[in-house]
């Protein structure tokens, strides 16, 4: 049975070697990946950028079964990540599986049945064009996985064109030419050097820009945020309590802080459809950020916060790079004085000359550029708003952080593909058309994508198979996002990898792990994020390297908390877990009461 993947970045390669170990007699999987590039890697290879690190931790970027060496960062370097996969495509055979330099034209139904995909090579005469004959392929099934960064998103801004037009004696003494580009299209720091910038987004890119741009001695830079960010940092480390500073030389990445028990495959679906988990965990963050560092809008953020219902775990997607946070801050950063007696928290150096006070401006997304060249933002009662209109504001660069759309421009209009806004079946198809599956087309809020996508793919070839029991519990995962969100495609990374670990019998019971694999696996299972080497102990996709790789590596990752740190996370284990027992006593109670 052919499968054709397009795509060749995390999602397509994790999705063509499932189907490898998946096939059998019954359903022979002979999957094959198009890729339009020359390598893979996908987004994490192109959009690279100078000094680009992951923002989620390596213990839960890499895939269950294939981990990174415990020398390696926490954090990886794009290209460190880029390289990974080359060699996860190597170890596990998939690179023979890879057509590279190979657009995806056309995907039409047949009438046969499965789909016609069409495809063309790119020339060999080194011209860089595509050949204009297609080579047509006819699959059982079709993996889509192109990712989220595909196609830039630009808002139209009017005027913002006069940028172009306005230059001034001193930057053409210095050689500066006026530039507009989208930051797919940023590669280096020296791109911001002596600039005037003004870049329209407040997401991770963007951040990097401004804190690179501080680095290589920008002139000016202006960050402009459309309604504000919730900052949370990769290390919740340097802070002190009563005199007494906490700072690890190695500290656990804060997305290895949630538990696995409760907040995943144990939760009754009262609990689940109320969220309360996530509201808990909201207030004690929020608590937390404010005892460390004096602000509840995010951790030592001053200025930029959403407003107050969106600050939570539910509504919002976190900003994992913070390192601009610094320069942000300055203008704003007012603590408590009293706090200071009992807690303080330690900004990280800023790699800057002692004696110097750049700071970088923070502003609403501009209205619209004046003929003249100068910025005008909307009037509000913002902080940064008030800040930003006693400032003359004339860029010579515009930057677009403002992320990507996806487009699928090879689905033939009239054999009426399934859309990402019609995927029934846990987001990843349709019923009726589970023949096509997208791969890779969430956003999880606090997480990693490639742990994601490897569930994913689990969920799929099992539906394939048979091995899904229906009808499927709803969906309680999404985030709850407002209509004219940006992002619609918003998850609860733990909450939505624990759904499908169930669905498909993926989830082991605690009595079943201690039995069979001792105490060690357990603690590790209850105590740890969702790490999904925890969803290969049983199931389908049972391995032989989970147990290892949990006694190990996972191992190591949870004790680094220490004794306290632990015992603080056993808190919510043990309410959430009262919350759980409360709830299937109530069910269970009605029902007696309903017999009677």
């Amino acid at each position: 049975m052919k499968v054709v993947i397009v795509g060749a970045g995390p999602a397509g390669l994790v999705t063509c070697k499932t189907l490898l170990e998946a096939s059998s007699t019954e359903l022979p999987f002979d999957p094959i990946v198009l890729e339009q590039d020359d390598d893979v890697g996908g987004a994490f290879r192109t959009r690279w950028y100078e000094d680009a690190n992951l923002v989620s931790s390596k213990q839960l970027t890499a895939f269950s079964d294939f981990r990174f060496s415990s020398s390696d960062l926490d954090h990886l370097p794009l290209e460190q990540y880029v390289d990974y996969l080359r060699a996860y495509s190597k170890n596990f055979r998939i690179e023979e599986r890879i057509q590279f330099n190979s657009r995806v034209v056309n995907i039409r139904r047949a009438p046969e049945g499965g789909h016609f995909i069409s495809y063309v090579r790119k020339r060999t005469d080194g011209s860089g064009q595509w050949q204009d004959s297609p080579t047509v392929i006819h699959a059982t099934y079709v993996a889509i996985c192109t990712g989220l960064l595909t196609m830039p998103a630009v808002p139209d801004i009017p005027g913002i064109e006069n940028i172009l037009n306005n230059t001034t004696p001193e930057s053409e003494n210095a050689g500066i030419k006026p530039a507009i580009f989208h930051s797919e299209d940023y590669k280096s720091r020296s791109q911001l050097a002596g600039r005037k910038l003004l870049i329209l987004g407040s997401g991770e890119t963007a951040m990097d820009l401004a804190y690179g741009a501080a680095q290589v001695g920008a002139k000016e830079v202006v960050l402009c945020s459309r309604s504000g960010f919730l900052s949370f940092p990769k290390y919740l480390n340097d802070f002190e309590i009563l005199g007494f500073q906490f700072k690890s030389n190695n500290p656990i990445p804060t997305d290895c802080l949630s538990t696995n028990f409760t907040d995943t495959a144990y939760v009754h679906p009262w609990i689940a459809a109320s969220r309360i988990r996530w509201f808990i965990s909201d207030f004690v963050l929020k608590w937390a950020s404010w005892f460390l560092t004096g602000t509840q809008a995010g951790v030592n953020q001053w200025v930029g916060e959403l407003e107050p219902k969106r600050r939570s775990r539910a509504y919002a997607f976190p900003n994992k790079s913070p390192k601009a946070m610094p320069y942000i801050n300055r203008p704003y950063r007012n603590p408590p004085k009293t706090l200071d007696y009992f807690s303080r928290y330690i900004d990280p150096p800023e790699d800057m000359p002692p004696n110097t006070n750049f700071g970088v401006e923070l502003a609403p997304f501009p209205s619209h550029v004046l003929p003249s060249g100068r910025v005008v933002f909307p009037v509000s009662k913002r902080k940064d708003a008030i800040r930003i209109a006693r400032k003359d504001v004339r860029p010579d660069t515009v930057i677009y952080a403002t992320g990507f759309k996806q487009e699928f421009n090879f689905f033939d209009p009239e054999s009426k593909y399934t859309s990402l806004g019609e995927r029934d079946i846990r987001d990843i198809t349709k019923t009726g058309d589970e023949s096509v599956g997208f791969i890779g087309f969430l956003r999880p809020g606090y997480g990693a994508i490639p742990p994601v996508v490897e569930m994913q793919a689990f969920f799929w070839i099992s539906l394939l198979k048979g091995q899904v029991e229906k009808p499927l519990p709803p969906p309680h995962y999404h985030l709850l996002l407002e209509k004219s969100a940006r992002i619609k495609n918003g998850i609860d990374y733990s909450t939505y990898v624990g759904t499908l670990a169930k669905d498909i019998g993926a989830a082991p019971g605690l009595w079943e792990l201690w039995r069979e694999y001792g105490s060690r696996v357990l603690i590790c299972y209850c105590f740890g994020a969702a790490f999904t080497p925890f969803f290969r102990l049983v199931g389908p996709f049972r391995s032989e390297h989970a147990p290892e790789i949990i006694k190990t590596e996972l191992w190591e990752t949870i004790t680094r908390r220490g004794i306290l740190g632990n015992l603080l996370m056993s808190i919510p284990v043990l309410l959430y877990g009262t919350l759980n027992a409360t709830a299937y006593l109530a069910e269970r109670l009605g029902r007696t009461i309903g017999a009677l």
